[in-house]
């Protein structure tokens, strides 16, 4: 029986992946990179966002980073002592394991340290991060904003779904008690 066309998936991406060649070239960025810098660090991220990343680089100066697949910077490392490009590396290899990269710099150790420590950066809070602090909001009509403007009517059963106890009357969002977030 030949198969019906509904089941076919279809790719919405227009994105092309670069395949062998473009981890080739990461591997052969990293090697480089190994043989002209005096220091190879790796660091983890959470939450992290482009904008802030690019500030890291910024203030390393002549440094790289390297973000991306973690087996391919593995593997240009080295993986075991017998492929490994120095003495050690391979073990840079085993701490390559979740949101990492690499930072090659000639910076010495305590300035690396310093620059990376003296980083950090506010933002405003993505899906399952845990608040810092309590939000109360007040009794009454739901506002947003530093404007204090008034929820439009439609947001009310995305409101209530989210477990505000808010009600409805006269086209305005009301919550009868404080709510605490």
């Amino acid at each position: 029986m030949p198969r019906a066309k509904r089941t076919k998936v279809v790719s919405l991406t227009k994105i092309k992946s670069k395949g062998k060649v473009g981890r080739r070239e990461i591997m052969v960025k990293v090697t480089d990179a190994i043989d002209t810098y005096d220091y190879v660090w790796v660091f983890s991220v959470e939450n992290m966002r482009n904008q802030y990343l690019k500030q890291v680089r910024r203030n390393l100066g002549t440094s790289q980073i390297f973000m991306g697949s973690n087996k391919v910077m593995a593997k240009a490392l080295g993986n075991d002592e017998e492929s490994e490009l120095k003495p050690n590396l391979h073990k840079i290899s085993e701490a390559l394991s979740g949101e990492v990269g690499l930072v090659c710099t000639n910076m010495d150790v305590e300035e690396t340290k310093r620059a990376f420590s003296e980083f950090s950066a506010k933002s405003y809070a993505r899906a399952g991060n845990i608040a810092e602090y309590q939000v109360v909001v007040k009794a009454g009509e739901v506002v947003r904003g530093v404007d204090e403007e008034p929820f439009p009517n439609n947001m009310e059963p995305t409101l209530r779904g989210l477990g505000m106890p808010t009600v409805l009357k006269q086209g305005k969002i009301l919550l009868d008690n404080d709510y605490v977030v």
